[in-house]
């Protein structure tokens, strides 16, 4: 028998992946086989001109097999779409037959001078199939990741407010009632490296055990900024995005615990409002295009001071289990972060989950300060959450980020809140102290002094949204 040929479906037609390297991002590889409506704006998952839609397993148990994502083809690796399908701008319509969502961007001016139509059109098109999407319209925060540089976006919102419902005979619609495509083990050689998506959890441990020098690969939202703008390589990426074993969320009496390779719009989907916390940082994680391929493990793994995930878990004390090839480990988030961009996870361990202990504190918040509202990095961010008991703090947990070398706890300023009552005058004080607490550096995103400022007016936010006091089973009175 003949060893299968790697490729992915494109359009409905199989495409070769043959002579792709490791660092071959998806976006490269359908340009050079002449797909070319999808371009390269960024390269770095922030403009969106490079959208293309993926077919993925449906992320709750309601509704479809299958859900149309969109995603920055310039980041993932086109090694990682073996045995996947993949629909392009060129897939939707065609001059002759235009989609709807190409038909009303034509019809209202939303496209100006082309470069970005394409991905607007695919981020478009995932929310016109959205599985839950069950009236016309659609929601202006699927468009987060794609840009407009000639600030014509309000005949986009009019195409996208113009949206009607999928037709019964569209058969991209139709395809949501099928399963998705599995995972394909796949091992692609060249002479810059090598791309193995592992099969299983113990494929993955072996490969890296057998590979200590691997980059564990996800959604690439880092690494392929990485690739692309600092010309990164590694002789071998392991890709675990597909790993069944790091896709499980599960809530039990004592904790939540979220695989570490589920993608955050997936943990947003099936998450709810559940952890309040969350639900409040993921819509302001950087955009829908990217948080279809981030996920916890690598937010945290990549270890980066300004990662908007730490704080928040930091807050909910959450701890990380590694795995390796000899057992598993867990540690708390609190003592993960070693120094900048560094971990306890020692060579042949992978993030396998992340547990956030259960009850939760009743008064929680994420306050996020960047210069855009989405789809930006944090120049400051700050999680709470507190306990207050007849009027009293018993307990008070911060998360920074973007104030020191690595994520922290702010511990003086939770020791100052313990014990005293949940009063304007007790965050005033406590306010001078959060100030103070880390390392802030100025750069071109903040001054260190405006990040000390910011963290000043964090508490006094927080006591504002959330003064009246709580009574001992976390109900407000």
């Amino acid at each position: 028998m003949s060893a299968r040929l790697p490729s992915a479906t494109v359009n409905g037609a199989p495409l070769g992946l043959e002579g792709v390297t490791s660092a071959t991002n998806a976006l490269d590889w359908l340009r050079s086989s002449g797909l070319t409506g999808a371009k390269e704006g960024c390269a770095e998952g922030e403009c969106g001109a490079c959208a293309v839609l993926v077919a993925r397993p449906r992320a709750t148990d309601a509704g479809d097999a299958t859900e149309w994502i969109a995603i920055n083809a310039c980041l993932v690796p086109a090694a990682s779409l073996d045995g996947q399908e993949i629909v392009t701008v060129e897939g939707l319509g065609s001059p002759d037959e235009l989609h709807p969502v190409q038909s009303e961007l034509a019809l209202r001016g939303g496209s100006q001078c082309g470069y970005c139509t394409p991905g607007f059109v695919c981020s478009l098109a995932a929310e016109f199939y959205r599985a839950d999407r069950t009236s016309p319209g659609c929601d202006p925060h699927a468009l987060s990741g794609n840009l407009c540089r000639c600030t014509g976006y309000r005949p986009i919102q009019d195409a996208a407010d113009a949206l009607g419902m999928p037709s019964g005979d569209d058969p991209y619609a139709r395809r949501r009632a099928a399963a998705a495509p599995t995972a394909v083990p796949t091992r692609l050689t060249s002479a810059t490296g090598t791309y193995a998506r592992a099969a299983d959890l113990s494929d993955a441990l072996a490969l890296i055990a057998e590979h200590p020098e691997g980059v564990l690969v996800a959604g690439s939202t880092d690494w392929g900024v990485e690739v692309n703008l600092r010309a990164a390589r590694s002789p071998f990426v392991i890709g675990i995005d597909r790993v069944d074993e790091l896709r499980t969320l599960e809530e039990h009496d004592d904790c939540v615990v979220v695989g570490s390779a589920l993608t955050l719009s997936e943990i947003e989907q099936r998450l709810g409002n559940r952890v309040p916390l969350l639900a409040e940082l993921l819509p302001q994680f950087a955009s829908r295009l990217i948080r279809n391929g981030a996920t916890l493990g690598g937010n945290l793994a990549t270890a980066s001071p300004i990662g908007d995930a730490a704080p928040a878990l930091l807050a909910l004390e959450a701890e990380v289990t590694l795995a390796s090839a000899s057992g598993e480990r867990s540690v708390p988030l609190s003592e993960f972060f070693t120094g900048y961009r560094q971990t306890v996870r020692r060579p042949g361990e992978i993030i396998r989950h992340v547990s956030i202990p259960l009850p939760l504190s009743p008064i929680a918040a994420f306050h996020k300060i960047a210069k855009r509202r989405f789809d930006d990095i944090s120049s400051v961010a700050v999680a709470c959450a507190l306990d207050v008991r007849d009027g009293v703090i018993s307990k008070a947990r911060i998360g920074l980020g973007g104030v020191a070398a690595t994520p922290i706890r702010a511990l003086s300023t939770e020791r100052r809140l313990e014990g005293q009552p949940w009063s304007e005058s007790t965050v005033g004080e406590a306010a001078r102290t959060l100030r103070d607490e880390g390392t802030p550096m100025g750069d071109h995103r903040a001054s260190a002094a405006y990040r000390r400022a910011m963290l000043g007016t964090a508490l006094l936010r927080l006591h504002a949204d959330h003064g009246e006091p709580v009574s001992t089973d976390g109900v407000r009175v």
